[in-house]
């Protein structure tokens, strides 16, 4: 069996291998990610079954956190650097199949057309952006709330334990 991306299936045993909606009841609503993984790993602690609990990210949204301006000097350093490396581990894999003893002369030989060519490209790609996008970013996906919802079996259970670390001051 294969995943939509090409390899080999990495679904855990019993669950479903296509996108399909969580099922169970909510045992308890968190307004951050955290508060609901530290009320499961509270569960855990209590050897309640874990596997029929589930965290549900509801109203989702794609946050764009911009960390800084673009110049042509990052734009530019950048671009050496990433070809940089590339060349660096052509140059590397070059170096192990050559049949002379130079072994350093196809790693330098790597780095350096590996910089030049990472220099053009990034000055190209740049160029034609016309400075439409003079930031970089970082995106995340976040959501408004975190439901925990468990099996109906054991949704009673999930709750009380869910109850007694409210009251003992851990997430609502």
């Amino acid at each position: 069996m294969t995943n939509p991306f090409g390899g080999p299936a990495r679904t855990a045993p019993g669950l479903p291998n296509l996108p399909t909606p969580p099922t169970g009841w909510p045992v308890g609503s968190y307004a951050t990610y955290e508060e609901a993984q530290r009320a499961v790993d509270h569960l855990a602690d209590a050897d309640f079954p874990v596997r029929d609990v589930t965290i549900v990210g509801v109203d989702l949204m794609l946050v764009e956190r911009v960390i800084g301006r673009l110049t042509w000097g990052r734009v530019l350093a950048s671009g050496a650097a990433s070809g940089a490396w590339f060349g660096l581990f052509v140059g590397l894999l070059l170096s192990l199949v050559s049949q002379g003893g130079d072994s350093f002369g196809p790693i330098l030989l790597g780095l350096g057309f590996g910089l030049v060519f990472g220099l053009i490209f990034a000055a190209v790609t740049y160029g034609l952006s016309r400075g439409r996008r003079d930031f970089q970013s970082v995106s995340q996906l976040v959501a408004g709330r975190y439901d925990v919802l468990c099996q109906p079996r054991n949704a009673e259970k999930a709750r009380e334990l869910l109850a007694k670390l409210a009251m003992s001051g851990g997430p609502a």
